[in-house]
């Protein structure tokens, strides 16, 4: 099994960082279904920095199974060194530095994946982040800010020269977004030059497809985003596959249906039912997705403003019949 410096996950089934999913309530479901590594939303160093409600929730990791990464972003070197200094005080395993995100907001004050445009500032967060704690810290990017561009190679050099501890490729550009196809080869290429686990990221879809990544590219282990979303069995059905050669069956729609509520009442839990329900209903609407029915209950979902308008609408689906609520934890 791989390790990330001191920290040993699970399995190589890692779930990727997104912003707006994986919340602590996300989190907590992915590693009931053996995910190996659990990754938070990436957190602002600032809203660290000044002691943001908000963004002190998001950085919770108290409770869970761990082992749970931590991402930040920014662009200031000697404040990413401070947040990551107050999230391991929080308690994160790890300490991973966004340097991938390709939205514009992010890209636009020279943060995410803007820092591949920037390698000088780049190496002096990564420097500044990893003499400030004692937590493994690792690295998130891309391929580089266009097609053309292939600048993670010296972006992951220089990460292992300030000693990182692991690098997760996202083979796709930023000009790419999330569409196209990720160049798999280019993790295969990071792999060999690297010293460090390499971590794979982009286009894997099902358990099959996390196999494959990992026979063709050599990666030491494969992180799982948008597949996940609604779809947490991925990781048990990937697990089983990647570490024992066992293929098992999908979730059955009541089992869907009774994570979809066991993951409502956990947010409810945590953030109130009010702000659960109006985040949940993008998650239930993945839940059912692809499902008999799915449209005409989707639009039931969206107008849902409590638990059990939630819970109603998501009974409606076609099956052999009502899948009972459990009660509110």
């Amino acid at each position: 099994m791989f390790s990330i410096g001191t920290v040993k996950p699970g399995n190589r089934i890692i779930a990727a960082p997104m912003a707006g999913v994986t919340d602590k309530a996300n989190r907590i479901i992915a590693s009931s279904f053996g995910c190996g590594m659990t990754c938070s939303e990436m957190i602002s160093d600032m809203g660290l920095i000044y002691g943001q409600k908000k963004t002190a929730n998001i950085a919770d990791t108290r409770g869970e199974k761990g082992p749970v990464s931590v991402q930040i972003f920014g662009s200031d070197p000697e404040k990413m060194a401070q947040a990551a200094l107050i999230v391991e005080k929080m308690g994160a395993d790890l300490i991973d530095i966004n340097m991938g995100c390709p939205t514009p907001k992010i890209v636009k004050n020279g943060e995410g994946c803007a820092l591949m445009l920037n390698l000088p500032q780049a190496r002096e967060i990564i420097r500044r982040v990893i003499r400030a704690v004692q937590v493994p810290v690792t690295v998130k990017m891309r391929r580089g800010w266009d097609d053309d561009s292939k600048t993670f190679l010296e972006l992951a050099g220089t990460a292992e020269q300030e000693g990182v501890k692991a690098i997760t490729l996202h083979a796709r550009s930023r000009t790419q977004f999330y569409s196209g196809q990720a160049d798999w080869g280019l993790i295969k290429e990071l792999k060999k030059r690297s010293t460090v686990p390499i971590i794979g990221n982009g286009d894997i879809w099902s358990a099959e497809d996390a196999v494959r990544m990992l026979e063709t590219t050599g990666c030491d282990a494969v992180m799982i985003g948008r597949a996940a979303m609604g779809n947490p069995f991925i990781f048990r059905e990937a697990a089983e596959l990647v570490e024992k050669g066992i293929k098992i069956p999908p979730a059955s729609p009541e089992e869907r249906t009774q994570t979809a509520i066991r993951h409502l009442d956990l947010a409810c839990g945590f953030k109130g039912e009010a702000v659960a329900v109006r985040e949940m209903r993008k998650h239930f609407s993945w839940y059912i997705k692809g499902r008999s029915g799915a449209a005409k209950v989707r639009q039931q979902i969206n107008s849902a403003q409590t638990r059990e308008q939630l819970i109603q609408a998501l009974q409606q689906m076609p099956g052999p019949g009502p899948v009972p609520a459990p009660p509110v934890i």
